[in-house]
């Protein structure tokens, strides 16, 4: 079962990924998360559960939306995780990202298994075990204005990462897009570490649905079709996986980059 959608404004291959350009951030949305419903149909049809995981961030909400009222899909079978979680905010604050995975997923599909970082006890090893127990199906991402996948940010990024999880330092660009994202009112509010799976775990994934709307993201689009494949932009991995599509809106996709 597939769902329809709007058609992009442009489709094109770069090496391996798939990228769809569409006319703006509303139809970009839809289009991704009717990308990933299909796919976690498709798994569904063909094993007994489904793991999925998932980007926190406001880059995500069109495509959460839509995803969450998609029809066929047995939520009962779906086990999530998410990429990425702060370390030193106080218990409850807002801006952690399982909240967002609740608030805007899990509180509307109830999902058979929600696997949540959480930031005290030993979340690095408690990860690790939870993402050995089976592969990724599924993998949600987006692109940072600096270019980073989850809090893979360059130049510090591992393609070759022996570690599924590791406590990460935050770039001052990654910071600040989060202050620019409205999830934070200063600077000095935003916390300096964070908890991240590592470029490999997400390569992981058997299909990866990328949305990155926005002007913000042109550089970072810019970088991850036309430049080098290394860690000054971590999102150019995309580029070697075998089955990913990154959907973007001509706000971030820019001027035409050819064929």
């Amino acid at each position: 079962m597939t769902s329809r959608t709007e058609q992009p404004v442009r489709r094109r291959t770069v090496d391996r990924l798939e990228v769809a350009v569409y006319a703006d951030r509303a139809t970009t949305g839809r289009a991704a998360g009717t990308a990933a419903a299909d796919a976690l149909r498709r798994a569904l049809a063909a094993q007994a559960q489904v793991r999925i995981m998932f980007a926190a961030a406001p880059s995500q909400l069109e495509m959460l939306r839509t995803l969450r009222t998609a029809p066929g899909i047995d939520w009962a079978r779906v086990a999530v995780f998410h990429m990425d979680e702060y370390l030193g905010l106080p218990p409850g604050a807002s801006q952690t990202f399982g909240r967002f995975v609740t608030d805007e997923l899990v509180g509307a599909v109830h999902p058979g298994e929600v696997h949540l970082i959480a930031p005290d006890g030993d979340p690095v090893r408690q990860y690790t075990d939870l993402l050995a127990q089976a592969p990724l199906d599924v993998v949600c991402l987006g692109i940072g204005d600096n270019g980073h996948l989850a809090f893979n940010d360059p130049p510090d990024a591992d393609f070759a990462d022996r570690e599924p999880v590791r406590v990460v330092e935050l770039s001052e660009d990654s910071r600040v897009q989060q202050v620019g994202d409205g999830c934070f009112a200063r600077l000095d509010d935003v916390p300096r570490r964070a908890i991240t799976v590592t470029i490999p775990t997400l390569m992981s994934g058997r299909r990866l649905v990328g949305t990155a709307p926005g002007a913000s993201k042109r550089a970072a689009v810019a970088r991850t079709l036309t430049g080098p494949i290394d860690a000054s932009c971590p999102a150019s991995i995309l580029r070697r996986h075998a089955d990913c599509t990154l959907y973007v809106d001509t706000a971030a996709y820019g001027e035409d980059r050819g064929a």
